[in-house]
């Protein structure tokens, strides 16, 4: 055990983790804390930066020293959901609760007014990718639009990661990776901030200087020591989106190497040596410098499973091992995941979930099955455009809390027709944000001695080939209920606005 012990705290969209680790990558201390998503309306994803963000970050701090005996860190590294817009005054104080990422889907008319203002292939080839819910752009103007008396008292413009280094060392910087996804805000070739655009989206607003998430952003102060119980002057890292984190804690860091992330969400990120600009898909500046990304991402995914275990009764360990059971193909059901709408490579908020095939014999096992294969066919779905947009897919490495009973990572596998390498941790962004903190302080360690592969899921072919023959019907089964999708979507919203 060497004298450096770095932490890592990750701020999530239903949940926070933090993990300390040695010098040498053992894990000495983890820590996990649940929290509530506000859904205040249809379309609407919110997090309170107080109650959350900053609880649970202050809980897992405690925790995490106590665990430690005495012994102080050499270096913290934060991360969090993203990309969020919380504005702030001039102290860093939230103005308002913080609106999410691409859950949350607001801005829809002002993605098409930006889009239509600035171009939709001058957006595509400047800031790499197409104006859509993931976007931060839009909804500062919605913010502008709509809560104008917010926006006159706007000062700073924070994400989560960068409220929290704010708030630990009072310095306001975010970024590049958090920044590439401010869309159309960021000039993904220049590497800076695209002033000419973010003046048009957010007029007058003073933008963050930036930083790589390997970079210190500076040191804990007496105030933030205080709350926390860190020490004065611990150095903190600039930070950056869970997700990039979550990449780099399993080694998925050199070009054709893909994350896939079990998550609340499912999330893809697949490294690039140079940008792939794609309209279904994000390309963004990666974590590390002269690295770049292609990502997708799913509304939902473990949501999903969560809305049926409460539906049908039961835990997820009762389910998962009924649902094991069930033959791939789980008795003709055949499930669209889009309970929360769809992001890449759809970018349909009102895409909606559809059940196909169900009859009396069929039970929760058939259902929760069914759930899984469906994610799994989003997951094929955008690996598919992945590689149209020009990405190759070389290396598919699993990490979340999805991973646990390996039943969902082997229809993954099996649906894609592609191995998946899963490490010894799966803690996931925390693990990353250690890492990058013992790199942003001139150590140099080896991800992957850290966190070794542990096991390879190899395909089975004969659910493979059953799998391909039902991947051709779910692709055909949005396009034959979109109308239909669409048409209920209007009414779900027009009853919500007649019940208020």
């Amino acid at each position: 055990m060497g004298d450096r012990m770095y932490m890592g705290i990750d701020i999530g969209t239903s949940g926070s983790k933090g993990v300390l680790i040695d010098g040498d990558g053992t894990l000495l201390a983890r820590e996990d804390v649940a929290h509530e998503t506000s859904r205040p309306q249809p379309g609407r994803v919110e997090h309170d930066a107080e109650t959350v963000w900053w609880s649970d970050f202050t809980t897992l701090a405690r925790r995490l020293l106590a665990a430690a005996g005495g012994r102080a860190p050499t270096a913290l590294g934060v991360s969090g959901i993203g990309p969020t817009l919380l504005p702030a005054d001039a102290d860093g104080t939230p103005l308002r609760p913080a609106i999410l990422y691409g859950v949350d889907t607001r801005a829809a008319t002002e993605i098409d007014e930006l889009t239509a203002e600035l171009g939709a292939e001058a957006v595509l080839r400047r800031a790499g990718t197409a104006l859509s819910s993931q976007a931060v752009g839009p909804k500062w103007r919605w913010l502008a639009r709509h809560e104008p008396e917010v926006m006159e008292r706007t000062e700073l413009f924070l994400m989560c990661s960068s409220y929290l280094v704010h708030r630990l060392t009072g310095e306001y910087v975010l970024d590049h990776h958090s920044a590439s996804q401010c869309d159309p805000m960021y000039d993904l070739h220049a590497a800076d901030w695209a002033h000419d655009w973010a003046e048009r989206t957010a007029p007058g607003l003073r933008l963050p200087r930036l930083l790589w998430p390997t970079e210190i952003a500076g040191t804990v102060t007496a105030r933030a020591a205080a709350q926390t119980g860190l020490p004065e002057g611990l150095p903190v890292t600039a930070g950056t989106v869970d997700a990039w984190a979550e990449a780099v804690s399993v080694g998925v860091t050199d070009p054709g190497e893909v994350m896939v992330m079990y998550g609340t969400t499912m999330f893809l990120i697949e490294i690039l040596g140079s940008p792939v600009p794609h309209p279904a898909m994000w390309t963004t500046r990666g974590a590390f410098p002269g690295t770049y990304s292609l990502a997708a991402g799913m509304a939902t995914s473990g949501a999903v499973t969560n809305w049926l275990r409460d539906l049908v009764g039961g835990d997820h360990t009762e389910l998962v091992a009924a649902a094991a059971d069930v033959a791939p193909g789980s008795g003709g059901l055949l499930l669209l995941p889009y309970f929360a709408g769809e992001r890449t490579p759809l970018f349909d908020p009102d895409a909606r979930g559809v059940l196909a095939g169900l009859t009396t014999g069929h039970g929760r096992a058939e259902m929760y099955r069914a759930v899984l294969e469906g994610i799994a066919h989003g997951v094929r779905h955008n690996l598919e455009v992945m590689r149209d947009a020009g990405g190759t897919a070389d290396r598919l490495v699993a990490v979340g809390g999805g991973t646990q009973g390996g039943l969902w990572t082997r229809i993954v596998t099996d649906v894609t027709g592609l191995p998946q390498h899963v490490p010894r941790q799966t803690v996931g962004a925390s693990l990353g944000d250690a890492f990058l903190a013992a790199i942003a302080t001139g150590a140099r360690p080896d991800i992957r001695v850290w966190n070794p592969v542990e096991h390879t899921i190899e395909p089975d072919p004969a659910a493979a080939a059953t799998y391909a023959e039902y991947h051709r019907h779910y692709r055909s089964l949005y396009t034959g209920t979109a109308d239909i999708a669409h048409f209920l979507a209007r009414q779900q919203r027009r009853d919500d606005a007649g019940s208020r």
